[in-house]
């Protein structure tokens, strides 16, 4: 800007640094805005109620008398507080499976049914920088969210991990709503629900056929997620009717199977002698099966972080397999 006499003159108004989305990310942003901000609208709330929930119990912990002390001695008057954790974690534990209908199995099919993907062939930029954006850009916002979710729910969860009347660290409840796994097992889904649509290329379709891909997914997972530890196998040799004569686990251990341990090393079941109708004939009868102690498979609370690695990292590795046969469809059969 300059005066009359044509001398320059410094404007007071800044240049704007806000960054600005531009091109193909501009494009897919525009065209999934609306559940993108739905998602992270949705996770902030959940967030704010975690953080609510927390609080509220950690004031009651510190009125018990926590750290200082123990938790074992927990009554009642906590049970409002455990059930508190049960909701929450339904929620986060439907957040692959609502993510994978509504957000991956539209995220290509819409465009395919519409023939949108056909307009954006025709612009100059390529089918596989277009497929990347929206790949790119949708991961970038689920991974934000489900690892902000996951890091709170395992903040709120951390002083009582060890209460297994709160939740059973073994189960989807806990296991798949902390640490990697719930940004595994969302990415997984909402990609396969992508790759859902691109192959049927009909959006309601593509949402009935994930909704029930999602599901089975879920199923298989909760089949297979104890298999990821390593079982370790406690005995002892001080018979099976004495008071102490069961093996000590870990606390939060979980109890695999239990087993009566013969003096030459073979496993009989739990149930062997329940009939007989006295003590002194149970016992004789334990005595004559050689029963010398207990044999009891678990899987220690000290496994879960390295459980929860491995089970991320395949289905990290499933979800690349499936991105790359997007890739791969996508160079010809994407329009």
């Amino acid at each position: 800007m300059s005066t009359l006499t044509g001398t320059p003159v410094a404007t007071d108004a800044p240049a704007s640094r806000r960054p600005r989305l531009s091109g193909m990310t501009w494009l897919v942003w525009r065209q999934h805005r609306a559940a993108y901000l739905t998602l992270l609208g949705a996770s902030v709330l959940l967030l704010a109620w975690i953080v609510f929930q927390r609080d509220r119990m950690i004031d009651f912990l510190t009125g018990y008398g926590w750290p200082a002390n123990g938790l074992d001695g927990l009554g009642t008057e906590f049970a409002p507080y455990a059930a508190a954790f049960g909701p929450v974690s339904s929620a986060l534990g439907l957040i692959p499976v609502v993510l994978g209908v509504f957000v991956g199995a539209p995220l290509l099919a819409g465009d395919l049914e519409h023939g949108t993907a056909k307009l954006v062939a025709a612009q100059s930029a390529s089918r596989t920088r277009w497929l990347a954006t929206k790949l790119g850009l949708t991961a970038l916002v689920l991974t934000v969210s489900t690892i902000a979710l996951s890091v709170a729910f395992g903040w709120w969860w951390a002083p009582v991990k060890g209460q297994t009347t709160v939740l059973d660290w073994t189960s989807g409840a806990a296991f798949d709503t902390t640490g990697p796994v719930p940004v595994a097992l969302t990415l997984f889904t909402v990609v396969c629900g992508v790759a859902i649509g691109v192959v049927l290329r009909r959006t309601l379709t593509a949402m009935v056929v994930t909704f029930g891909f999602a599901v089975a997914a879920q199923l298989v997972w909760g089949e297979l997620r104890l298999a990821l530890g390593d079982v370790i196998t406690a005995t002892t040799n001080k018979g099976v009717l004495a008071e102490d004569s069961f093996p000590v686990l870990p606390d939060a251990a979980h109890q695999i199977d239990q087993s009566y341990l013969t003096g030459g090393g073979e496993l009989l079941g739990w149930s062997t002698c329940v009939e007989s109708e006295t003590e002194q004939a149970r016992e004789l009868c334990l005595k004559q099966a050689d029963v010398v102690g207990w044999s009891v498979d678990y899987l220690p609370m000290s496994q879960m972080a390295g459980m929860q690695w491995l089970g991320a990292a395949i289905l990290f590795a499933l979800t690349a397999a499936v991105v790359a046969f997007l890739f791969l469809w996508g160079r010809k059969r994407l329009v």
